[in-house]
């Protein structure tokens, strides 16, 4: 694989709670799911390969969802998420149903990256301004003395729903805009301005809508997967003394891993772009009415793949 930047998106994730596969869920005109229209986003941005994180159980019909109508227009690649793959010398808990999380899902993507590449989820929807930030920083921000890596960041205010609470990763930021710190709010309300809660709602703190959200989409190089597997032991350790069925190795994790030690450094990018996710079943008219308000604006085209 050339050295261009590449997208991996994690889509192993597709469970029951939705009541079906949620991020094959159509919201376009056409049967377009979410996925469809992040990755037209990163196409027009210059992304020209990308990698899906599945697992095999969904295979068939992710492929035949998403995957091969994009089969024209990009390099389409996919590798699995397993939860038996660890590294030598662990073994698989016997009731362990899940794979062990967001790094873990990176990690699957590491023998066909040998380059820069961002990752984002398979059920949000991120904007143009993301793709193009992100983009952008990885052509041009090889690591150097320290690995050079990116997030981009929303404003608060552009990612919460009107349908119950919220998790974000409230970003602080250094003064030349790298990443301080994140720290997990796990229940934000909208409001004016948001809130969150750290007893059940029994005490609320404000949050300024334009507070820098970490909504999981990250710029890495190779280097973040050789860590990442190099740390993986250290974690598993941890996990299968603590909690061997449900632990998870996040990617915020391996990042604060490495800021820390002084390894790597994190620019925070901006999106002025606002979020859609279908946290709740009820977010989806939102959704669906957002895109259809964006293809009606010219910002997509009706069918999408159709035309490229």
């Amino acid at each position: 694989m050339d050295k261009k930047p590449v997208l991996v998106i994690m889509a192993a994730g597709m469970g029951s709670r939705y009541g079906g596969l949620k991020q094959l869920d159509p919201v376009g005109n056409h049967d377009q799911v979410i996925l469809d229209y992040s990755i037209y986003d990163a196409r027009r941005a210059g992304f020209e390969t990308v990698v899906f994180v599945i697992k095999p159980e969904i295979e068939e019909e992710f492929k035949a969802r998403v995957g091969r109508r994009l089969e024209g227009c990009l390099d389409v690649r996919y590798v699995y998420q397993l939860k038996e793959d660890l590294p030598e010398g662990y073994a698989l808990p016997a009731e362990r149903t899940k794979p062990w999380g967001t790094a873990h899902a990176a990690l699957a993507a590491r023998h066909v990256v040998d380059g820069p590449f961002a990752i984002i989820n398979a059920d949000d929807y991120y904007g143009p301004d993301a793709f193009r930030e992100i983009y952008q920083y990885l052509s041009g921000h090889p690591d150097g003395e320290r690995y050079e890596y990116a997030m981009v960041g929303y404003l608060l205010k552009n990612t919460v729903t009107e349908n119950g609470s919220v998790a974000r990763g409230v970003c602080e930021e250094t003064d030349d805009h790298f990443l301080a710190r994140v720290t997990e709010r796990t229940r934000i309300e909208k409001g004016e301005p948001p809130r969150y809660t750290e007893d059940g709602g029994e005490t609320w703190v404000k949050l300024p809508g334009d507070t820098i959200v970490s909504m999981n989409l990250w710029g890495f190089n190779r280097s973040f997967l050789d860590e990442a597997w190099a740390r993986f032991p250290q974690f598993l350790e941890k996990a299968l003394a603590e909690n061997p069925l449900k632990a998870e190795y996040f990617l915020p994790t391996v990042v604060s891993w490495l800021t820390g030690e002084g390894k790597a450094r994190v620019k925070v990018l901006r999106s002025g772009d606002k979020w859609y996710g279908i946290t709740y079943r009820e977010d989806k008219p939102a959704v669906e009415a957002a895109i259809r308000e964006k293809t009606a604006a010219g910002l997509y085209p009706d069918r999408l793949w159709e035309v490229q």
